[in-house]
């Protein structure tokens, strides 16, 4: 018996809008529970499981800011030069023996601790300096190049709070203040696996009708460079049994399961039916494009994410779905990517009701500051081109239908999109 036809696109009211299939998804995940301690040189991309709070002070005393002189600016003169003799010579990591008196000069450099009584650094540069006596420029402000204890960080100041990913700036913050190893949560366990008969891995044949994988290659991309534990189940055929078998095993040892393929209402689309006798499919059907139907739903303990086989399709798809889904699982506090405004350079037409996600490039400003975005010429969510030569995607909204040049939209770099 032969299925009638399904428009993957059409819109119905059983269709999540966008905002709601995030919302669910989020729901269906909580961070997970088992943390480690990692020296700090394996700790980028993890997620902190406990605020880092600072014992000391950073700097912990006044230093200087340059090489120069430290003096006191009630000597100086702020129209003439001043001439003040050399009494002190103040290396960086020697802590001055005697506080700067009045009428002094000390000869200090980068990072140096400030002596006592001194309140202003002058540069090396604009001095001339003798063998026991400096003659410093005329100088109108106190404090120049002094940078006062604690101004970065106090003792007893959270500095990093729990659910804050690890970059390398989040690195080198703790390690200003002696933490050597963090308490992380565990690495997020994510299996990956394409569907289809006439998938092919790269570097082996493709016979006619055959096409190479590239979605597994994307996917297990982004998913190790946040951070997480990929295991690799290959390219599956279109027979339920092999999928069944392989989401059963995927699912016993992942946090989450991803798929590629599979997820519409064909005759050769069986990943829906394996979901659901297997577990449970939350929602498949959202008011996106590109994107066929999203498959969401669990199998046994892991949340299972079933992407449309499309490239362009499975990666807009992750990152928008998948991606904060799997943050909020590492335990990350704030898991949506937050946009940039833009200005249409364009105009567009869209289906009302639908939320679409156009790849563009920035082409420069407009009079008001705002960058100016034109989107890729084609739409294809088969041509990942568009993916490598753009910047980011526009989110174009439910409403209206019509977009106009220099209407202002949400522009999501890729850098926010991905890692």
């Amino acid at each position: 018996m032969t299925r009638p036809a399904v428009d993957a696109f059409a819109l119905s009211a059983d269709m999540l809008p966008a905002d709601d299939a995030v919302a669910r998804l989020l729901d269906l995940v909580t961070p997970v529970a088992e943390t480690e301690r990692v020296p700090l040189m394996d700790a980028r991309g993890r997620v902190l499981a406990e605020d880092i709070v600072s014992d000391r002070n950073v700097p912990p005393h006044d230093n200087s800011a340059v090489d120069g002189y430290a003096v006191r600016f009630a000597d100086l003169s702020t129209e003439d030069e001043t001439r003040l003799p050399i009494t002190m010579r103040i290396p960086a990591g020697i802590v001055p023996d005697r506080p700067l008196s009045a009428g002094e000069a000390a000869r200090i450099f980068t990072g140096a601790p400030v002596p006592e009584g001194a309140d202003t650094i002058i540069p090396q540069e604009p001095c001339r300096a003798g063998d026991d006596t400096v003659v410093l420029p005329p100088v109108r402000k106190a404090g120049q190049n002094l940078r006062r204890k604690a101004e970065d960080i106090g003792v007893g100041d959270t500095i990093l709070a729990a659910g804050r990913r690890l970059h390398p700036a989040e690195i080198g913050f703790m390690a200003s203040v002696g933490v050597a190893e963090p308490l992380v949560r565990r690495r997020v366990r994510a299996a990956v696996f394409s569907t289809g008969t006439e998938v092919r891995d790269p570097g082996g044949d493709a016979p006619p009708g055959a096409i190479y994988d590239s979605n597994r290659f994307v996917l297990m991309g982004l998913l190790a460079d946040m951070g997480c534990k990929v295991s690799d189940y290959g390219i599956l055929p279109d027979d339920p049994a092999a999928l069944k078998d392989a989401l059963a095993r995927a699912s016993a040892e992942a946090d989450v399961v991803l798929t590629s393929g599979g997820v519409s209402t064909g005759e050769e689309d069986h990943i829906k039916p394996v979901v659901e006798d297997l577990g449970r499919l939350d929602f498949w059907r959202v008011a996106i494009r590109p994107g066929r139907p999203l498959a969401v739903g669990r199998v046994g303990e892991a949340v299972f994410v079933g992407l449309p086989g499309n490239p362009v399709a499975a990666f807009v798809c992750f990152c928008m779905f998948a991606r904060p889904m799997i943050l909020r699982r590492m335990g990350v506090a704030d898991v949506l990517p937050r946009p940039i405004p833009v200005r249409a350079g364009f105009a567009f037409k869209k289906r009302a009701g639908r939320r679409e996600w156009l790849r563009a490039s920035l082409t420069g400003r407009d009079e008001d500051g705002l960058p100016v975005a034109e989107r890729f010429p084609t739409e294809g969510s088969g041509i990942l081109r568009s993916v490598v030569v753009s910047e980011g995607l526009l989110a174009l909204p439910e409403e209206p239908s019509q977009i106009n040049p220099g209407d202002v939209l949400e522009f999501l770099p890729f850098e926010r999109l991905t890692g």
